[in-house]
């Protein structure tokens, strides 16, 4: 991400291409076994859906040509409601940041609990990351984040098998189940289009409808100790080692 920033900045310089006015941040994984690390040696569910991104958005952050809007790509899995209860769909349980960065033990049972968790809890820093990222970000560039719907059968959950994969895509042909193709335009609206202009402050889209997120979703203390937290892991990320 670093790299891809540098170059970014660079292609930008010489205006080999257009000004930068939009970033959607939608890499995501769930990773089965939380004891694998990235290459930087984070739990690789956090620096893949959250590090990753403040990793390139800090690195372009001055680099946007004004208006500007960064689209981030949340969930609801942060909370648990009925529907997910049932499903066993984990929520975030919140710890400090720097011990989210940190993967499992290497005898730790992988569980489809710990996968859930680690997702839930990189989501909702993205949400924490999200309202703070405003109030750092210059004043024409505007955050918000995009929840695409429950779309079981995408390489998201690469993970679960071939036949778990094949059943996934076949439930996004029932009522009510997203789909790459139904989700997408409507990620892209929020970067395009008109009617999304005024969204800011980290405002949740889920599809194509504005939501307020759960209080747990807004907290100041948490969103600030993320945003130096993040500071500091990205700096040691940089480190290489002798």
């Amino acid at each position: 991400m670093r790299a891809v920033a540098e170059q970014t900045k660079e292609l930008l310089a010489t205006g080999a291409v257009r000004p930068l006015r939009g970033l959607v941040a939608n890499a995501g994984v769930m990773v089965k076994d939380t004891s694998t690390a990235s290459a930087d040696g984070y739990e690789l569910t956090f620096a893949v859906n959250y590090l990753a991104h403040a990793q390139l958005i800090e690195g372009v952050l001055g680099s946007f040509a004004a208006p500007a809007r960064v689209v981030l790509l949340g969930s609801n899995t942060y909370y648990a409601n009925l529907v997910r209860r049932m499903m066993g769909v984990q929520p975030a349980h919140w710890r400090d940041p720097i011990e989210l960065a940190q993967p499992a033990a290497a005898d730790a049972r992988a569980s489809f609990k710990a996968m859930g968790i680690a997702y839930s809890n990189s989501k909702l820093a993205i949400l924490y990351y999200a309202h703070e990222l405003q109030r750092q970000a210059p004043a024409q560039v505007s955050v918000s984040v995009f929840e695409p719907g429950f779309m079981p059968g995408t390489g998201l959950g690469r993970q679960s098998g071939p036949a778990a994969q094949r059943m996934g895509r076949g439930l996004q042909r029932l009522p009510g189940i997203a789909s790459p193709a139904k989700s997408g335009p409507a990620l892209a609206a929020l970067v395009l289009d008109e009617r999304w202009a005024r969204l800011r402050d980290g405002a949740f889209v889920v599809r194509d409808k504005e939501r307020d997120v759960k209080p747990i979703a807004h907290d100041l203390e948490r969103e600030r100790r993320l945003w130096d937290a993040t500071s500091e892991l990205l700096r040691s990320a940089s480190i290489t080692p002798p």
